[in-house]
């Protein structure tokens, strides 16, 4: 852009938001229009709406960092425990009482049954924030009302779900960011480009410490409190006796336990691994594709889960000094990063600046304002749902292998396992016919 259209830009964009109160970014209204395959045309200076599926623990979390983007607002929310959406708006409201700079607030609808938010056509995208269990239906539901996604990681419960999620997106044409916002942070960018680039040498093995996997659900019965609607918290799953460590109170600020157990969620090797396999996969250029062999420990050659690569390369769930963490290892060096901490051998590739002519992986230094401007360029964004479904995919086969303690052959292509029906029936699960997933 050179400087006479910098002025004429600044000048249009004055004169929108002093005639649209409140806003200082132009609406969508003022230039209006849509693309010529029918998607809504989005310029760069639009305020973006945003629908809210899920606001305890982690929804609250994306909440802040959208609004904070100052590039979207939020118009309706979807939660089925009363406290938690009054929480939600709560948070609304006083970001913008705090910013009436960036609007004003008004009142944000909440509905227990989401399908009534994605029915809403002001609404551009919906930010996902459920447990597991929910994220296919969900998602696969916005994308054919014509959403664009942004959804939590670990993508999906099961491989299949994942895919479909992947396939849901194609076909509606839909912007799909994952929640791996490790992806956005400096450090895991300069894990990736020193690991493409050869600086620690041919790698050999990789350590990803996270924590365990899930167990059956088994906890025991308690009081469904008050404002919850533990029927529509439970959804395509059948039903289960209600315990507080699936859905905790507010005065409990933690994150949820359902995610330990498999009925929900994928343990921490979905969790964390969802974080820390995702880097790996980054790194060794396999965002569309994955190991070929995942191996049950086994006490002897294998003490600890293993999954082994087409290349060569092998890794473990293993623990090493940091937790939650990997260790990569090379013929000339090795690499240790962790949430703000990288460290190398040798140690100047830690601030190692990569050249221009050399490898480079998609630059993101906000996960959210990423999303929103692929949403206006109709790109893909930093961590696609792609690259999601097949970072959850490593972790589920090696749940799968977890559960079935044997070693299991992948094919990351065909997305099966190698003569093994008992294996492959766990690759996806029966969903309540309500919430099965048809795209």
């Amino acid at each position: 852009m050179n400087e006479e259209q910098a002025i004429n830009r600044r000048d249009f964009v004055g004169k929108a938001a002093a005639a649209v109160a409140g806003f200082m970014i132009v609406p969508r209204f003022v230039l209006g229009g849509k693309r010529p395959d029918g998607t809504k045309y989005l310029a760069p200076s639009d305020v973006i709406s945003l629908g809210f599926i899920g606001t305890g623990k982690q929804g609250k979390g994306l909440m802040s960092s959208f609004l904070s983007t100052n590039e979207a607002r939020i118009i309706a929310i979807s939660e089925v425990y009363k406290a938690k959406a009054q929480q939600g708006l709560d948070r609304i409201k006083a970001h913008y009482e705090k910013n009436p700079q960036v609007g004003k607030y008004g009142d944000v609808p909440v509905y227990t049954d989401f399908r009534e938010l994605l029915a809403r056509k002001d609404v551009d995208a919906v930010v996902i924030a459920t447990p597991d269990h929910w994220h296919a239906a969900m998602a696969v539901r916005a994308a054919q009302a014509g959403k664009d996604i942004y959804c939590e990681k670990p993508l999906a419960l099961t491989v299949k779900e994942g895919r479909a999620m992947v396939d849901a997106a194609r076909k509606y044409n839909r912007v799909f960011q994952t929640g791996s916002m490790q992806r956005s942070w400096p450090e895991f960018r300069q894990t990736a480009e020193l690991i493409r680039n050869g600086y620690i040498g041919e790698v050999k093995t990789i350590k990803v410490n996270v924590g365990p996997p899930p167990t059956a659900y088994d906890l025991p019965a308690e009081p469904i409190p008050d404002g919850l609607d533990w029927s529509k918290w439970l959804g395509p799953n059948e039903p289960v006796v209600f315990n507080s460590e699936l859905a905790p109170p507010l005065s409990k600020d933690v994150f949820p336990n359902w995610r330990n157990y498999r009925e929900f969620g994928g343990g921490m090797v979905t969790d964390w691994g969802a974080h820390m396999f995702d880097i790996v996969q980054w790194a060794l250029d396999m965002d569309n594709s994955g190991p070929v062999e995942v191996i049950a420990p086994d006490g002897k050659d294998h003490p600890f889960l293993t999954y082994k690569y087409d290349n060569g390369i092998v890794m473990t769930h293993e623990k090493w000094d940091w937790n939650n963490a990997i260790l990569f290892t090379g013929t000339e060096g090795e690499l240790r990063v962790q949430r703000r901490k990288l460290e190398t051998t040798p140690a100047s590739l830690a601030t190692k600046e990569i050249g221009e002519a050399e490898k480079h992986v998609y630059h993101s230094d906000n996960h959210y304002k990423d999303f929103l401007d692929a949403m206006r360029k109709r790109s893909k964004p930093i961590c696609d749902v792609e690259i999601g479904h097949r970072t959850a995919s490593v972790c589920n086969i090696g749940n799968i292998a977890y559960r079935l303690n044997r070693s299991l052959q992948w094919n990351p292509k065909k997305e099966q396992f190698k003569n093994d029906a008992e294996a492959n029936a766990l690759l996806g699960r029966p969903m309540k016919n309500e919430w099965g997933i048809k795209i």
